[in-house]
């Protein structure tokens, strides 16, 4: 691909040609775009692209995904950043163009890190499981053929034979008509998760999946080819990173769209160690208030659990003084020699504020990370309550935290249909008697600081008569710097050629 100073010729391509380019309103994206752009452009569609990623996220904390809301809502946010959305549209080629580039653009911003990755990846997702929701259902066996996906409708003489074991294995047909229910003949291995939850009918190696079924193995799909291809993007992205106009840009985008990252720099002294009780049961989302209930009854913590509420006692605005008294004065309830936990525990504590080892100053886990990273096993108290606790636990737990029966049955409804977000967002509504918090929950340390912003009437938390630590100017700030000195050159009539940037994007 090449890049090029200010305005771009747009090559001019017959309906036909156009067509055959982008087919669908939606893509695999299995080939690399070429041709040439400007960087203005390149730039415009990244700001775009990041945008609608970031409202898809926001929608599927706000709503239920699939739902009516969610879906016009989206609709309406694709429509207005104008990408592709529908098919059957006219002109539908610049933005499916525009979709396809922004796309690639973004691969190169997002796979410097696997919190980045996790984080496209999972937007990419729900962006694709949106427009294959609408897609017309005469258009879904040609977009499988071109994505590559050996998934094949079977004839109404297949069903009709089959007809009472494919009924009888696929619980997510429920009482519908099979008639009116297309159902796809699918490699055995290409439906594991499905036969593992004995909800798939298997026949010579096969398995015959119905179409509402069948959008859970497309997603597994994409998510392995994306995976795939953004851990290839950053092994080979020194080859974009040479560039001193676009290495700034990209940065920018990745540091600065994927959500804050409470970093305690400005919170520093805002919370002393007898507040913390109290904070608890007031601010605290479930998770955390699970690690600090189960900390001050077992005084002790596992590894996974230490890590995930100390970061956010940090994020919350414990020094790192304070949060070695607070754990030290803990362990040693628990028994433990004042030694041990000095030469065993005070390192890890340190390590995290970036006083030790490579000096990384951790940020604290945000919702995403803690529901789809290192799951809680016997023993631990980390993780999500609403992706890991058993149901009639998280009842219990619910009921102790006197949430009526009917939100209750709420909650316990969103997280049957894994929307774990959105019922805790409904808890921090029911908790805090308001009907509309106006934030999508997207993080613990956010779930605190909304709280506090609400139980003191618009104000933040009381600061503690400690003078806090001056804060550090962020890094971020001089990404922004250099990011904005990267766009003021955008204009410039040099010329990139990147030859290999095709191959470093498959």
């Amino acid at each position: 691909m090449q890049f090029l100073g200010g305005n771009r010729r747009k090559l001019r391509l017959a309906d036909d040609q156009r067509n055959a380019c982008y087919p669908h309103s939606l893509q695999f994206y299995l080939q690399p775009p070429s041709g040439n752009i400007s960087l203005i452009e390149f730039e415009n569609l990244a700001i775009d692209r990041v945008k609608l990623l970031k409202s898809v996220e926001n929608l599927g904390v706000s709503y239920v995904k699939g739902s009516e809301q969610y879906q016009s809502k989206l609709e309406a946010e694709v429509r207005k950043l104008k990408f592709s959305y529908r098919e059957n549209l006219e002109d539908e080629y610049e933005p499916r163009r525009r979709d396809h580039i922004s796309h690639f653009i973004l691969r190169l911003a997002y796979c410097q890190s696997e919190e980045l990755r996790r984080w496209f990846i999972q937007q990419e997702m729900d962006l694709l499981r949106f427009r294959f929701s609408i897609l017309p259902k005469d258009k879904i066996q040609s977009f499988l053929k071109d994505s590559h996906l050996q998934f094949e409708a079977i004839s109404d003489e297949e069903k009709t034979l089959r007809e009472q074991d494919i009924m009888a294995s696929s619980h997510s047909l429920g009482g519908v008509q099979l008639e009116l229910e297309s159902v796809y003949k699918i490699p055995f291995a290409d439906a594991l998760d499905l036969f593992r939850g004995r909800k798939v009918y298997l026949e010579n190696g096969f398995a015959y999946v119905p179409l509402k079924d069948i959008v859970a193995i497309i997603l597994n799909e994409f998510r392995t080819k994306l995976s795939k291809a953004l851990a290839l993007t950053a092994r080979s992205l020194p080859a974009v990173q040479s560039d001193e106009r676009l290495q700034p840009l990209l940065n920018h985008l990745s540091h600065s769209y994927t959500g804050q990252d409470y970093s305690t720099q400005g919170n520093v002294g805002k919370v002393s160690l007898d507040q913390i009780d109290s904070l608890s049961t007031k601010s605290f989302p479930p998770c955390m208030r699970q690690l600090h209930k189960a900390l001050r009854e077992n005084h002790h913590l596992r590894h996974g659990g230490r890590m995930q509420y100390g970061l956010f006692l940090k994020g919350i605005g414990l020094t790192l003084e304070q949060a070695l008294q607070f754990w030290k004065q803990e362990f040693i309830r628990g028994k433990m020699d004042p030694d041990k936990f000095d030469k065993g525990y005070s390192y890890n504590i340190r390590h995290s504020f970036g006083k030790e080892g490579k000096r990384t100053d951790y940020t604290p886990y945000s919702c995403l990370k803690i529901i789809l990273t290192n799951p809680p096993s016997q023993g631990d108290y980390h993780g999500c309550p609403f992706r890991h606790s058993d149901p009639e636990l998280l009842r219990q737990k619910l009921q102790a935290y006197k949430i009526p029966p009917s939100g209750i049955s709420q909650i316990l409804d969103l997280v049957k249909g894994t929307h774990y977000q959105v019922a805790c967002q409904k808890f921090f509504e029911m908790t805090h008697n308001v009907d509309d918090c106006g934030f999508s929950l997207s993080h613990p340390n956010q779930f605190f600081f909304e709280s506090q912003r609400i139980l003191s009437g618009g104000k933040d938390v009381k600061k503690e008569s400690v003078q806090p630590e001056t804060p550090q100017s962020k890094p971020s700030v001089q990404r922004s710097k250099d990011a904005s000195s990267a766009l003021a050159s955008l204009n410039s009539s040099l010329e990139m050629d990147l030859e290999g940037l095709e191959e470093l994007l498959q």
